[in-house]
């Protein structure tokens, strides 16, 4: 069989790590570095991944596209590869697999049908394979199944079935508890701190709810790195639950936090760089900092 190319549209954390798997499993993996990070591009390169320079020759190259980037920017990337298929002539599969809700995903397909491309909706579900996991791509749609080959090669392909919406929509609802509740965990530990009631908590859970404190420990100092993402996914989330009548409000502050964790001093780090020692509680006093800021400025 001839050698397939799948390009990872744009190869960050997660699209370098998939796209490093995906070529050690035989695959040709492009991208296009226009206007990228140095960051980007360095991960790039680590993982072999081939820069083709324009998005142009990214279309034509590319039999299955993979975007894989900020939900704030799912739309525009769209419409750039769709500008592209009607200026080059050239049309292949194009797989939105962004934390965007299930009305986002049907209006990006259309966008990408519009200039003839085949439309896959999809949600990653799963860390990225540069710190060793296999992540679950959940896809749904009329070409889903051109995802199959990608099954196994270092990432997991789960076929929703026809309906574009439902990748998105598992995702949506997994990141709702995941990353939803780090942002209950940080309110809850901030609003502690803030009262003077840290230490007390802390014997309580220690004593109660020693798994909860166990993960608190593990994962709050390492979420400001990727904080900035997370505002857009939370209300992403927002808008997937009030579409089907589920209150959009728990996942509206949990944006509110993310957006915190942004302005912390952790948030220029990267998920290479980010301190997995640093103590849950200097992450926590950050925040009170700036709460404590808000308050004095009424913002």
């Amino acid at each position: 069989m001839p050698e397939k190319t799948i390009a990872i549209y744009s190869p960050g954390d997660m699209g370098s790590g998939v796209g490093k798997v995906l070529g050690e499993n035989g695959f040709d993996v492009i991208t296009s570095l226009v206007g990228r990070s140095s960051r980007t591009k360095d991960l790039a390169a680590s993982a072999k991944i081939r820069d083709v320079g324009s998005i142009d020759n990214m279309v034509k190259e590319a039999d299955l596209i993979l975007c894989i980037m900020v939900p704030s920017y799912a739309t525009a990337a769209a419409e750039l590869v769709a500008e592209s298929m009607r200026s080059t002539g050239e049309t292949t599969y194009y797989a939105d697999c962004n934390a965007i809700s299930p009305d986002r995903t049907r209006t990006i397909g259309e966008i990408i049908s519009s200039a003839g491309g085949k439309y896959i909706d999809g949600g990653i579900i799963g860390g990225s394979p540069n710190r060793g996991e296999a992540p679950r791509f959940y896809v749904s749609g009329p070409n889903a199944s051109a995802m199959s080959d990608l099954d196994g090669k270092g990432i997991a392909v789960r076929d929703m079935g026809g309906e574009i919406g439902h990748g998105s929509g598992i995702k949506m609802c997994y990141a709702a508890l995941t990353k939803g509740t780090s942002t209950l965990q940080i309110a809850l530990l901030s609003a502690a701190e803030a009262m003077g009631l840290s230490d007390q908590l802390r014997a309580e859970f220690e004593s109660s709810q020693p798994n909860a404190l166990k993960q608190m420990d593990t994962s709050i100092s390492r979420l400001p790195p990727n904080a900035h993402r997370w505002i857009g996914e939370m209300e992403e989330i927002s808008d997937a639950f009030e579409q089907v009548g589920v209150s959009p409000f728990f996942h509206k502050g949990a944006a509110d936090i993310y957006r915190l964790l942004s302005q912390t001093p952790f948030a220029s780090e990267t998920p290479e760089t980010v301190d997995r020692n640093r103590p849950t509680s200097t992450t926590i006093k950050a925040v009170v900092e700036l709460l404590d800021t808000c308050v004095a400025t009424g913002d």
